[in-house]
């Protein structure tokens, strides 16, 4: 056989040398996927592959079939449930509590949500860090007990299990220490190959773009949304994508409990945040037409927005609390469950005058700062600390007009995060107003 030729019976090396060469086939990367998790491919050989790939790229049916491959290495939930079975993934922002939202809301208008979420990861928070805030309320839950809440609560917001796309988790840790985090086809993989694996129907996708987003850039943020809507309608799942407003906090808030108490608050109608709410009916919308729930997107925004605000989603999110081990009485008296931060403090503008503009990772990275995110593996989350009333660009701000509030566990991480939020601020002219859905990408 010729050199480089492809081979029929692939071993690691002849994988790599295809993707390298732009020839890999769907059966190289099945492969390929089967022997990360196996442990027959090794550390050197999994680096090479993800450089390979990074550099080269894969076509869309070879993306098809590596994040299909990586699925299938693992657990693949089947549902027998009387409704359609729907998800949302977020690449990750600033005060972004949609999920909190967004679960209960679908689950009111027909759906069964098996929300599979994840940890704080750089300058992002974590939907899992945030509803640990909540006293008792349990992430890890077996096969049994999930498909148990299905039928109790119908909506469920709980951790990868070790047993869902392990090809994956080897991958990812490979790439964080050789330089191929970047590559498009890898993040669409990773991050499709564990949605699909909890047999979704339906998933929509929420993409941001701006300075706290993963991806800045708007192109960069339109090439990840394009490849992976295409990558998991292609591997069989209906999906649509919303391209999201980053360049500011999406809520008053960022932070774990402060964060759940804003959700609170607008679940509940004592003071409802419009941007929360308008993002989750937009998401919501499209999750309804990809489950054939809502003729269209302006009908199924419609349905979320009715159970947001007559209080069907506040006792379904209730509801799932209980069933995850939190406080029976946590919709009532949520405030009283929540824990508080001992030092509170008014954060200062450096001047008077209107918020031009907000470095939007610089605000998250004081949050981790503050303790509550992670500097590195194994960090214990302080869920009490971060920032209220975060003001927004357009506001005026100056003497008695703070840009915001920081809760800290102690003075001197109150003054730290207060210099670092005044230098993320920047006053000037009133900016122009940012579309908070600036694309669909069907």
């Amino acid at each position: 056989m010729e050199a480089g030729a492809p081979d029929a019976r692939p071993d690691a090396r002849s994988v790599i040398e295809a993707v390298r060469d732009g020839r890999a086939e769907p059966g190289h990367l099945a492969w390929f996927a089967k022997g990360l998790a196996s442990g027959r491919v090794t550390d050197a050989q999994a680096g090479a592959f993800a450089m390979a790939v990074l550099l080269r790229g894969l076509s869309e049916e070879s993306r098809v079939a590596l994040t299909r491959a990586m699925r299938d290495t693992g657990d693949v939930l089947r549902w027998d449930l009387p409704g359609p079975v729907v998800d949302k993934h977020s690449t990750g922002g600033v005060g972004d509590s949609i999920s909190l939202l967004l679960a209960p809301a679908l689950a009111c208008c027909g759906a069964y949500v098996p929300m599979v979420s994840g940890r704080g990861l750089g300058h992002t928070g974590g939907t899992l860090d945030k509803l640990e805030a909540i006293p008792g309320f349990t992430v890890d839950v077996s096969e049994p007990r999930l498909r148990a809440l299905m039928h109790e609560t119908r909506c469920a917001i709980v951790s990868a299990s070790d047993r869902l796309a392990p090809a994956d988790k080897r991958l990812y840790a490979i790439r964080d220490v050789t330089g191929t985090v970047e590559s498009l086809d890898l993040i669409t993989a990773s991050i499709l190959s564990k949605k699909l694996a909890a047999g979704l129907g339906a998933l929509v996708l929420d993409v941001k773009v701006g300075s706290g987003a993963f991806l800045p850039d708007a192109e960069q943020a339109r090439a990840l949304a394009r490849s992976l809507v295409d990558t998991a309608n292609g591997a069989g799942c209906r999906t649509t994508a919303l391209i999201t407003d980053m360049d500011r906090p999406l809520g008053l808030t960022a932070g774990n409990a402060v964060e759940v108490a804003e959700v609170m608050d607008t679940l509940t109608g004592r003071a409802a945040t419009p941007r929360l709410v308008d993002l989750t009916c937009a998401l919501g919308g499209e999750a309804l037409v990809l489950a054939r729930l809502a003729r269209n997107r302006d009908e199924g925004a419609a349905k979320i927005r009715a159970v947001l605000e007559d209080g069907r989603a506040a006792e379904r999110f209730g509801e799932m609390v209980t069933a995850q081990g939190g406080p029976a009485d946590f919709l009532a008296a949520y405030d009283r469950h929540l824990p508080k931060a001992p030092v509170i403090r008014d954060v200062p503008a450096r001047g008077t005058g209107t918020v031009a503009a907000i470095d939007t990772r610089a605000v998250g990275t004081a949050v981790v700062h503050l303790g509550g995110g992670r500097l590195k593996g194994g960090d214990r989350v302080d869920p009490r600390v971060g920032f209220t009333a975060l003001a927004a660009p357009g506001d005026r701000v100056g003497p008695g007009a703070p840009i915001a509030r920081v809760h800290a566990a102690d003075k001197a991480g109150a003054e730290a995060a207060i210099a670092a939020l005044q230098a993320a601020y920047r006053l000037g002219d009133a900016p122009a107003a940012a579309a908070l859905v600036q694309e669909h990408v069907t």
